[in-house]
């Protein structure tokens, strides 16, 4: 089984792009997770985002850097040769959902202004978010 979910913001505008003679769309982004405990002062993933056909030109829309997003699909990796004839490998997610859970943060925002919190969807999804349970034991 081949399957992950993930909660993130977007690191920038998505790049929207249309691919071989059928011109499919096909988008590409970036989001940040963060780790939610402390294992060193980098505490952040950043996860490639890949999205096609109708769902791409919806989220090319709809979504820019900021933006809170929840992610279903498939790992990837693809191989390709460099310049030098090395092979390569990208791992990405290709989402089969894309939800908008949010917009971007804004400094002027009020303190009151309530976001989405992941920690809720995790619980009814039946995953432990326990801050004390997510350390490794190694």
């Amino acid at each position: 089984m081949n399957n992950v979910t993930l909660v993130g913001r977007l690191t920038r505008d998505p790049e929207l792009k249309y691919v071989g003679d059928a011109q499919t769309p096909v988008l590409d982004f970036t989001i940040a997770i963060d780790r939610g405990y402390k294992e060193t002062e980098n505490n952040t993933d950043f996860i490639a985002i890949q999205v096609w056909n109708k769902t791409a030109e919806n989220c090319a829309k709809y979504l820019n850097k900021g933006s809170l997003v929840g992610i279903n699909g498939q790992i990837r990796v693809e191989k390709y040769k460099n310049k030098n004839d090395e092979n390569r490998y990208i791992t990405k997610v290709r989402a089969s959902n894309v939800e908008f859970l949010g917009t971007k943060r804004s400094e002027d925002s009020n303190k009151n202004d309530k976001y989405y919190d992941s920690t809720k969807l995790f619980e009814e999804a039946g995953i432990k978010t326990d801050k004390e349970k997510l350390e490794l034991p190694f």
